[in-house]
């Protein structure tokens, strides 16, 4: 009796010390798994704030993608439109699309040139605002270049229109001659003022969008002097007559007053370009020392500066070696 109790008590005490065990594993399995649950439960936020971050980067992209595709196309259209008028004004027909490639081209094109060429922030932005206006000013210097031409040759004009009624041809025959004898861009300007006086206009309203098209001051005293005598019934003959001679004397005088301003233009110039031609030899022989100049806060205040007073001092020489005749 006392054996089979002895290992009775054995027993319950080899089952008592299995449960602590088992119990103690189970404890041992749980307080491990925990940090593994929140480290897991922590790598989720992240990868749920990743992708919520993306999400909107995305959503930023797309709207700020439409909005510029929008401007782009508003752009395209108001370039294009005005491109083709102004071109056409100049009786330059060419379609505004192309141009509008074109301008495109060079946006792209020219800063990244730049920045291949020289590998400067400053120098690449000024490129591609550059290209921005190229074609504005390359439509300006056309038209200017067109009405310098069409000034020069109207004194020859109004000799030849004055000759013709002389001869006893009538106004529209006379300007049909200064039509067919005189070279582009007044045999244009003058052919479109023939087209409307067939057309049934009347010489003042032809004359009055002529002097639209064409805002020179030679153009629009000679102008009003043909309408005014048309008005008061005036002699026709002497009074184109007398305007070639004035604008024949004035085209004199222009071209000795450009000449002795010449020199003043051509070192107003040259000083303009010369800090940009050394700034680049600099550039090209000691690039450490230049790039202090773009890549420094210091360096992007005196440039600022420097282009401001080139501007001024180019401007104050254009306007001093300027003198209207």
């Amino acid at each position: 009796m006392a054996g089979s109790g002895g290992a009775t008590w054995r027993q319950a005490r080899c089952r008592s010390s299995t449960r602590s065990c088992v119990v103690g594993v189970f404890r041992w399995i749980w307080a491990s798994s925990r940090p593994a649950r929140r480290s897991d439960m922590s790598g989720l936020m992240l990868i749920l704030c990743v992708a919520a971050v993306a999400l909107c980067a995305f959503c930023l992209a797309l709207i700020f993608g439409r909005v510029i595709l929008a401007n782009l196309s508003f752009y395209r259209r108001q370039f294009s439109a005005s491109a083709e008028v102004e071109l056409a004004d100049m009786f330059i027909f060419a379609s505004g699309q192309q141009l509008f490639v074109f301008n495109l081209m060079l946006l792209v094109f020219v800063p990244l040139f730049l920045h291949v060429l020289f590998d400067i922030l400053v120098i690449t932005a000024t490129g591609a605002l550059l290209a921005l206006f190229v074609p504005r000013v390359v439509f300006k210097t056309l038209k200017r270049k067109r009405l310098m031409k069409f000034e020069e040759q109207l004194p020859d004009a109004f000799m030849l229109l004055s000759s013709s009624l002389q001869s006893g041809a009538s106004l529209n025959m006379a300007l049909e001659n200064v039509v067919q004898q005189s070279p582009a861009p007044l045999s244009q300007e003058f052919g479109l003022l023939v087209k409307k006086l067939r057309l049934g206009v009347t010489l003042e309203d032809a004359l009055v969008k002529m002097e639209e098209r064409i805002p020179l001051p030679s153009f629009i005293m000679a102008s009003s002097a043909v309408r005014i005598s048309r008005e008061v019934g005036g002699n026709l003959v002497e009074t184109i007559n007398g305007m070639a001679t004035t604008l024949r004397r004035k085209k004199v005088m222009e071209g000795k007053i450009d000449s002795l301003t010449s020199q003043g233009r051509a070192q107003g110039i040259f000083m303009a370009m010369l800090p940009i031609f050394l700034a680049g030899i600099l550039s090209a022989i000691e690039p450490e020392a230049m790039s202090q100049l773009y890549t420094t806060r210091m360096g992007l205040a005196v440039l600022a500066v420097m282009v401001v007073m080139e501007i001024l001092g180019f401007t104050f020489i254009k306007k001093i070696t300027r003198i209207d005749a």
